[in-house]
């Protein structure tokens, strides 16, 4: 029987922590230690039904099954990059709705890429991810099943996580940041939060909040402009919040965690990618400990927004290292796939 029966009255017990399963063992009358052979199943060995989990009793497994769901993403589609081995996936959620996740393998191990969100409502005008809106935020068992999904699927362990696929991660905060605390988890994948990445757009009264959580993630932030009056004219967000208070956010954020910022910064061609941007942009950045990551766009027919050539990427990067910037270009993974976030689900949304 699957762990996921689509059965809203049922409790996720693929979203307890190990104390709140530890409560549920005992409201089952069951012995604490069973919490953690199950939270190891679920979280370790990733287990894709109860009835897999033999070191418990068989009565055990059938109260599972009568009493809990446990997410288990179904994968709709894939696409495996011939250049690289990028492997993009399409999970179909217990609701019917879709979301992305990209494996990425490098030299230092593999990276998977998750979603945080069906769709987005922040409406950066090069992202696909945003085109249809805002359906709702994820799980903290949906975003993880993204991951355990993947190895299953892959086989090899998941070392590095970033959050920077379809949604905006801080506009789904609370289950975003379950989500951080389980994969770090000691008694789960165990993950180094060091080698986690979360990439925001820039929701000012959240990165503050995420300072205190007592979390060492790398933050990422969607910045793609230097000024306000550039940064308006391809995110929405920066209608709301200026770069004055962006950057108050980030310098706050560094403080109470000691973790560099990254600045993420997609070029759009003839738009934000001249040499008066990049000294703009070092201007803005250079008093942070900081990296910039530049950002060809991946062209997304519906935003109609060029990408800039690896040329000029090249060239921007060495104007911001003439100012004493630390910049890289983005190396550019599955390049014969969908790339941007958003394409896959929305090309089969157009199919089906």
């Amino acid at each position: 029987m699957d762990l996921d029966q689509n059965k809203t009255n049922k409790i996720d017990i693929k979203e307890m922590t190990l104390p709140e399963l530890k409560e549920e063992m005992k409201k089952l009358g069951e012995p604490a230690f069973r919490a953690g052979q199950v939270y190891d199943w679920l979280h370790v060995r990733c287990v894709r039904s109860f009835d897999e989990m033999t070191n418990l009793s068989k009565a055990l497994r059938s109260k599972l099954n009568e009493e809990y769901d446990a997410v288990v993403l179904k994968q709709e589609a894939l696409q495996v990059s011939a250049i690289d081995g990028t492997r993009k996936y399409l999970f179909e959620l217990p609701d019917g709705n879709f979301v992305e996740s990209v494996w990425m393998d490098y030299k230092f191990g593999a990276s998977v890429c998750i979603s945080s969100q069906v769709g987005c409502r922040m409406g950066c005008k090069f992202c696909a991810s945003t085109l249809d809106g805002l359906e709702r935020g994820l799980k903290a068992s949906e975003m993880l099943d993204q991951i355990y999904a993947i190895t299953a699927d892959t086989g090899k362990r998941v070392s590095h996580v970033v959050i920077m696929g379809t949604g905006e991660p801080l506009d789904n905060y609370d289950n975003v940041v379950r989500f951080l605390r389980m994969l770090t988890d000691e008694n789960g994948l165990n993950i180094s939060q060091r080698d986690v990445t979360l990439s925001t757009c820039g929701i000012v009264p959240n990165i503050k909040r995420l300072a205190e959580e007592d979390l060492s993630i790398n933050l990422a932030i969607s910045l793609h402009a230097p000024t306000d009056e550039k940064r308006k004219k391809l995110m929405p967000i920066a209608n709301q919040y200026s770069i004055a208070e962006l950057m108050d956010a980030c310098k706050y954020y560094f403080e109470k965690t000691g973790r560099r910022i990254t600045f993420e910064y997609s070029l759009v061609a003839g738009q934000n990618d001249n040499k008066e941007e990049a000294e703009e942009l070092a201007s803005l950045v250079s008093p942070l400990n900081c990296h910039v990551n530049l950002i060809p766009v991946n062209p997304v027919k519906e935003c109609g927004l060029p990408g800039s050539s690896r040329e000029r990427a090249g060239e921007f990067a060495k104007w911001l290292e003439k100012k004493r910037i630390q910049v890289t270009v983005r190396r550019e993974m599955g390049r014969d796939i969908d790339g941007a976030c958003g394409q896959l689900r929305r090309r089969h949304a157009d199919k089906t």
